[in-house]
Order: structure tokens, then sequence, then C-alpha cells
């Protein structure tokens, strides 16, 4: 669904989440986002996530370089609490560069209208898993391939309302989530 064709001809807020894994320990990409119109509440939650730090869980805008901001403008907010300067190193390079990648691949592909991205804020909870910092010889360029398709496949996923209730309904008794079901094997 395009975005001119919502109903009531407002974009709202959307949301979505993609996981892209298949690289070494580690590695994998589990963002959140959230998409919004900046001159609302979205735009309030985004200025209050940039302007309220929080000690082991800094909010930074998505760059390409230290200062070169993307469009629209993307806060990454740390799922995991930041406890070490390799993680802090590893989550505000790689993963930060990798999604402002996403980003720019999001608008490169039609999921976010390029005539929208100055009025368009984004939210990415970003996933890095807190063993990266055990990893001795990182792969960074897969690291990095794989925050920035996750990135791209959560926004077109938003963007795109996906997936669908109906494939939900459909599906909901064939999907069990893999922590319940370690945890019904005894493994969590």
């Amino acid at each position: 669904m395009s975005i001119a064709s919502r109903p009531s001809g407002r974009f709202g807020i959307r949301v979505g989440e993609a996981l892209v894994a298949g690289g070494p320990p580690g590695t994998a990409a589990e963002p959140e986002v959230a998409i919004g119109e900046m001159d609302g509440p979205f735009g309030t939650a985004f200025a209050t996530l940039l302007g309220d730090q929080v000690k082991g869980h800094s909010r930074v805008l998505s760059l390409l370089n230290t200062d070169v901001m993307v469009r629209p403008p993307t806060i990454c907010v740390s799922k995991v609490t930041v406890e070490s300067e390799r993680y802090t190193n590893i989550l505000m390079g790689t993963v930060q560069y990798a999604t402002a990648m996403g980003v720019l691949d999001a608008v490169r592909a039609g999921d976010l209208p390029k005539d929208k991205v100055d009025d368009l804020g984004i939210i990415v909870s970003v996933w890095l898993a807190p063993t990266i910092v055990n990893v001795e010889k990182l792969d960074h360029k897969i690291l990095f391939d794989i925050h920035r398709k996750a990135t791209a496949l959560a926004i077109h996923k938003a963007m795109n309302f996906q997936p669908s209730i109906d494939w939900l309904l459909e599906n909901q008794d064939k999907i069990i989530h893999k922590y319940f079901e370690r945890g019904l094997k005894g493994e969590v």
C-alpha cells in the first residue's frame, strides 16, 4: 500500500522490524523501526529521545560520517546496555554507518518517498549482540552488510504494512517463537 493510498490521507506512524542473520556469531541484526512525520507526536518523541540521554543507552543520529546526517533524520537507540569502549566503537561506527546506508537504500528503492525526507523521521532500535566484543577478528564488512540490509528491510516492511493481518491470521499457528520452543525443550 503506497503512502497516497492510505484511507485517511494521513501518514501516521509506521512500525516495522526485520531479522537478518547468516554471518559469523554476533553479527545478526534485528532492528525495529518507527517512522513518522516530524511535525506531530512522532517529532516530539524523536526530540525527546535525542535530548534525554540515558547512561548506557546513548541515542545518536544516524551518520554517514562524523558530520553527515542522513535524511530522513534517523536516531539509533541501542537495545543493549553499552558497557565497553569496544562495543561503543562498533555500535557508533560500523552499525551506525550501516543504519545510515540502509535508510538511504530505502529512499533509493522508493520505500521512503524522496519528496518527504525532510518531513519524516525514523527511530531505529538497534540490536548488536553484546558478545560482539569477544569476537577477536570481527569482520566489519559482514557486520556492516547485515545491518544495512536489515535496516532497509525493516523500513520496507514498515512502509508496506508487512506482514499483513491476513498473512498473520493464516500463519498464526504455524509459527513458533524460537525462544519459546527452546524453553519448552528446557534449553532456556
